[in-house]
C-alpha cells in the first residue's frame, strides 16, 4: 500500500493574475536552509502537510504550460517521490483528480488538497482515518465562497453546497482523504454523469445520494485562500513574525 498526495495544479489562476510564473509558485512566507532564509512558494505548505502525514508518493496534476512546477520541484521532496499527470484542459477540480487515477491502486490512501491554500493545523491530515472517505473542515466568514459541508450529529456528511449563497454551514472542506478504491467508485460515478461535474461537491452529492458516505471532520482552525489578492494579504499575515509568535 502506498500513501499518495494529489496536488492538482493546472488551474489558470485568473483571480490573481497577472503573474510570470504557475500560481503555485507564489512566494508567501521563508523557509530556511540551514542558516539561509528563502522564499517560500505557497504550494510548500501543502506539500509539509502531506509529507507530516506519511505521505510518500506525489502527484502533480499540471498543465502542459507548466512546465516551472516540475522545474521547481523536481522528482523528489524530502521522502516522497514526485510524478507529473498532464490535464490538457482546465476543465475543473474533479477532471484534474481523475488525472491522477492511473497510478493509484485500491489499497492506496490518497490525499487531496489544494496548493493555492494555507491551513492550519498544520497537522489537520492526522485527523483524518484511514479507509474511509473524511473532510477536513474549516470554519469561515464568507462560506458562500467555497463549498459548505453539512453534517449530522455523528459527523456524516449530508450535504455539500457549492458557492451557495446564504449557505446553511460555515465550514467548508479545505483537504480530504480517502481509499484509492473510493476515488475508483467516483470516477466511474463521474463517468456515468457525462463527466458533467467541474466541482467535487456536486459529484459527492450524487454519490452520497447512491449510498455513499463520507466523514466531516471539524478540526480545521483556519483557512486561507491565496488564488486572491485578498487571500494572499490575509496568509503574508498570518505567517508574519508577529503572528507566528502569538
Amino acid at each position: 500500500m502506498s500513501r499518495w498526495g494529489i496536488v492538482p495544479a493546472a488551474g489558470l489562476g485568473t483571480r490573481i493574475q497577472p503573474l510570470a510564473f504557475s500560481k503555485e509558485l507564489l512566494p508567501v512566507g521563508i523557509r530556511r536552509d540551514g542558516n539561509t532564509e528563502r522564499p517560500r512558494a505557497v504550494s510548500e505548505y501543502l506539500i509539509e502537510r502531506m509529507l507530516d502525514a506519511g505521505v510518500t508518493r506525489l502527484c502533480f496534476v499540471i498543465s502542459p504550460a507548466k512546465t516551472d512546477i516540475m522545474n521547481y520541484f523536481g522528482g523528489q521532496i524530502g521522502a516522497a517521490s514526485i510524478c507529473y499527470a498532464i490535464q490538457s484542459n482546465p476543465n475543473g477540480l474533479c477532471d484534474a483528480l481523475f488525472t491522477a487515477l492511473p497510478f493509484i491502486a485500491p489499497q492506496d490512501e490518497v490525499l487531496v488538497g489544494l496548493p493555492d491554500t494555507i491551513w492550519f493545523p498544520a497537522a489537520g491530515f492526522a485527523f483524518l482515518p484511514d479507509g474511509q472517505f473524511s473532510f477536513l473542515l474549516f470554519p469561515v466568514a464568507q462560506p458562500e465562497l467555497f463549498d459548505a459541508v453539512i453534517t449530522d450529529d455523528t459527523g456524516s456528511v449530508q450535504e455539500i453546497q457549492v458557492k451557495q449563497k446564504m449557505a446553511s454551514s460555515r465550514w467548508i472542506w479545505g483537504a480530504f482523504k480517502l481509499p484509492g478504491r473510493e476515488l475508483a467508485s467516483l470516477h466511474r460515478l463521474w463517468c456515468e454523469r457525462q463527466r458533467s461535474d467541474q466541482y467535487l461537491g456536486t459529484l459527492v452529492n450524487a454519490y452520497l445520494s447512491q449510498g455513499g458516505a463520507a466523514l466531516g471532520i471539524k478540526r480545521g482552525d483556519t483557512y486561507v485562500d491565496v488564488g486572491t489578492m485578498h487571500g494572499y494579504r490575509e496568509a503574508v499575515r498570518l505567517l508574519s513574525p508577529s503572528q507566528i509568535a502569538a
